[in-house]
């Protein structure tokens, strides 16, 4: 299959390399020119390390041209940070194409803001739009254009938008994540399992001692204990509480599976936080202020989460608290800059409408 990845951090370059080791042909897009000229003069290949060893692999085409590089794709990812969502949709809506299926994992509800953006563009192409709830790599950046892949994702939950376009989209999906996806209806119910949200945002508020105080810290190691597990887990309980009162059914994947060593299989799989400490990548310097659990995942993720409990009448004190606390930390107001029904122009319908909208698209 003809693949594009869009971005140049951790997650692209993860799945750029996997989809090539898996026999796709794939091509790179980043908006940096010169890092693109550096990538192409190094052989456009990227070095992927995982548990089989070390792989050189190289890549159909490297640009930072995004038409070039999604025309005659079937499968369109975009696993930046959902800061960069806006406009790298402008950048895509105008050559987007029917059929095209665009996947955000994760996404905090970006597959509306790529609708969106296309539709704005006048790009009446029947694309679909899906989102996931975690990245299907833990993976970190070794170098340049050098890749350490620890986990692959082995069960994603997959909300497609418009719905009535989801078996298209699964089935392409599929085919580059095979046997590894599963529906879990709509776009919304999609951003309603992306783990980031509920996981990173008590890790790096609970840890901010620690994390100024010293030159390296492994928030997922030393920086999980006991109580900031509980606070997480009252956290999920929140946001499995708003996808009940939508009317989304289990499985709702709820973080605690993460840790645990038997039940049901989680994301990533059984294990998959004691491969995730023991591999020293997650032990790193972090600027609380610009970190992407702080930007992303607390702000905007949890911005999203208290606006659609507040559609679905569930309350989140946990969430509104943090979102207090982490804009208090930089400074910034996290309930009016962040992501909500109302910044995406859905703050008007209610949950019927929505639904329908979800359902039916544009």
């Amino acid at each position: 299959m003809r693949i594009a990845v869009l971005g140049g951090g951790n997650g692209s370059f993860a799945a750029a390399g996997d989809f090539v080791l898996s026999g796709h042909e794939v091509r790179l897009w980043r908006r940096d020119a010169d890092q693109v000229a550096a990538h192409r003069a190094a052989g456009s290949s990227i070095l992927v390390k995982d548990h089989d060893g070390t792989h050189d692999v190289k890549l159909a085409l490297v640009t930072s041209a995004i038409a070039e590089a999604v025309d005659g794709t079937e499968l369109i990812l975009c696993p930046a940070p959902a800061f960069a969502q806006p406009d790298i949709a402008r950048l895509l809506a105008p050559h987007l194409r029917d059929g095209q299926v665009v996947f955000l994992p994760p996404a905090t509800f970006g597959s509306m803001i790529f609708a969106q953006a296309a539709r704005d563009a006048g790009n009446h192409a029947k694309a679909s739009f899906a989102e996931t709830g975690t990245l299907p790599w833990l993976t970190r950046k070794h170098g340049p254009f050098e890749v350490a892949i620890t986990i692959r994702a082995k069960r994603l939950p997959v909300g497609v938008f418009p719905l009535d376009q989801a078996s298209h989209a699964l089935a392409v999906i599929g085919r580059a994540f095979p046997d590894a996806i599963e529906p879990c209806g709509d776009a919304l119910s999609g951003a309603l399992m992306n783990a980031g949200p509920i996981i990173h945002p008590p890790l790096i508020v609970m840890n901010a001692g620690p994390i100024e105080h010293f030159e390296r810290w492994d928030i997922h190691k030393e920086g999980t204990q006991a109580a900031i597990r509980r606070v997480t887990d009252a956290l999920d309980a929140e946001r499995i509480a708003v996808r009940e009162a939508l009317g989304y059914g289990a499985p709702h994947f709820p973080l605690a599976h993460h840790y645990a060593r038997e039940g049901e299989v989680w994301m990533y799989g059984r294990g998959s936080h004691d491969r995730l400490t023991d591999s020293g990548d997650w032990r790193e310097q972090i600027v609380l202020t610009s970190h992407r659990y702080m930007r992303e995942d607390l702000r905007l993720g949890l911005s999203l989460l208290v606006s659609v409990a507040a559609l679905a009448g569930v309350p989140t004190p946990l969430a509104k608290a943090f979102l207090a606390i982490g804009g208090a930390v930089c400074g910034e107001d996290f309930r009016q800059d962040g992501r909500t029904l109302e910044t995406l122009g859905l703050g008007n319908l209610g949950k019927a409408e929505l639904q329908t909208l979800l359902r039916n698209g544009f």
